[in-house]
């Protein structure tokens, strides 16, 4: 049993070079998706919008900060958000902010998935939170940003959540997010101004 289990071990040692690959394969798809956004997603639209379930979405031409994510996952992965955080929030309700944010008693499959704080909630509870560091007090004080990683700040001004997906980096990171002009692929000192609030690396 013990040779068996230093064979297994030596055996997932082996593999991680492969599985981190992996993982970083899958960032690199999030972020073409997202990057494939710009020149075409020119507006932003936060009105409410009765949308189709699942793989609902408004005219691509539009969205908020949070259809950027929500696209890039689709087109990348086959991963539906609006599918996941409404399943996640009919489960578990309690754990979301819809009550005290916005008054809500119940699941909105149009809408939940299109706010970050929602976004927010349903990242952290798949353990995908990046741990900050300390000194991180600018908006472009991640820690060592990968591309396809998920970041969101609390704008300066009026406190507003927003959310980009990191298509460059370490080095010259660089983000791409719907700040009200469409979709721009801009460098993360840009937003230095603004409060980070959390750094995600979710992987599928």
């Amino acid at each position: 049993m013990l040779e068996f289990d230093r064979r297994s071990a030596l055996g997932l040692l082996a593999a991680a070079p492969w599985l981190g690959a992996a993982s970083r394969g899958d960032g690199l798809r999030l972020a073409k998706a997202a990057r494939a956004q710009v020149g075409v997603t020119t507006d932003y639209d936060p009105s409410y919008r009765a949308i189709g379930y699942p793989h609902g979405d408004v005219l691509r031409t539009t969205g908020v900060c949070a259809d950027v994510l929500v696209r890039a996952a689709r087109d990348a992965w086959n991963v539906d958000l609006q599918e996941r955080v409404h399943t996640d929030m009919v489960r578990a309700f309690s754990a979301y902010p819809a009550r005290r944010a916005w008054g809500q008693k119940s699941a909105d499959a149009n809408i939940d998935h299109r706010r970050v704080l929602n976004l927010e909630t349903y990242l952290d509870r798949q353990g995908a939170r990046v741990r900050a560091s300390q000194a991180a007090r600018s908006g472009d004080g991640f820690e060592q940003p990968e591309p396809g990683d998920i970041v969101t700040w609390r704008l300066f001004g009026n406190g507003r959540p927003h959310i980009g997906v990191v298509v460059e980096g370490p080095d010259r990171p660089r983000v791409v997010h719907n700040i009200g002009a469409g979709a721009r692929d801009e460098p993360l000192w840009m937003l230095k101004l603004h409060k980070p609030a959390g750094h995600y690396r979710w992987r599928v």
